[in-house]
């Protein structure tokens, strides 16, 4: 089962990513579902950096998050203009369709978990995770737990502007602490 979910993250980032995402509406984060996000996928139009919220439907700390943090005006513009944003119920039971595989829900406990969820959270389910993926769909970084919009705004500013690529996040960070207090 484990070789399923490397098999289906190698998958998915071994195809390209992209689509020009119309964007309307800077008061809400302008969410896809995975399904629209492979359309944006293969169709290899953008070069937008992926996020993915994994969450589950009994998470208070997703909600929360939903209630908050992703509706903070400066949150919902960087991810608006940064990324392809992503709601994805880690306990979604349909299939999912990509490429040549077709990822299901796998019964577990009570409950169970979606081999896309576990794939992307490189087989350690914590909810929320937020997930980042380049435009290629090669994973960037799973980051779980609760984010509030100041937490937040320095991580998606990091990968949503491409500074991962030639700096280290506490580099970056000197620079965003110095700019943020207005030095």
């Amino acid at each position: 089962m484990k070789k399923a979910f490397f098999a289906c993250l190698t998958l998915l980032c071994l195809n390209a990513f992209s689509q020009e995402v119309n964007v309307t509406d800077n008061t809400k984060v302008n969410w896809l579902t995975i399904e629209e996000a492979i359309t944006v996928l293969e169709s290899g139009k953008n070069d937008k950096t992926f996020i993915i919220d994994t969450y589950t439907d009994w998470c208070g700390w997703c909600k929360k998050m939903d209630q908050t943090t992703f509706t903070h005006p400066e949150v919902v513009k960087v991810l608006n203009e940064h990324f392809i944003a992503v709601k994805f119920d880690a306990e979604a039971e349909r299939d999912i369709e990509f490429g040549a595989q077709t990822l299901k829900f796998i019964k577990a406990g009570r409950k169970g978990y979606h081999e896309l969820a576990a794939a992307l959270m490189k087989g350690k389910l914590s909810f929320p995770t937020l997930v980042f993926l380049n435009e290629k769909f090669e994973m960037i970084q799973p980051i779980p737990g609760y984010r509030t919009a100041e937490d937040l705004l320095p991580i998606i500013k990091f990968l949503g502007e491409k500074h991962y690529l030639d700096t280290t996040y506490n580099k970056y960070m000197k620079t965003y602490n110095q700019t943020d207090d207005g030095e």
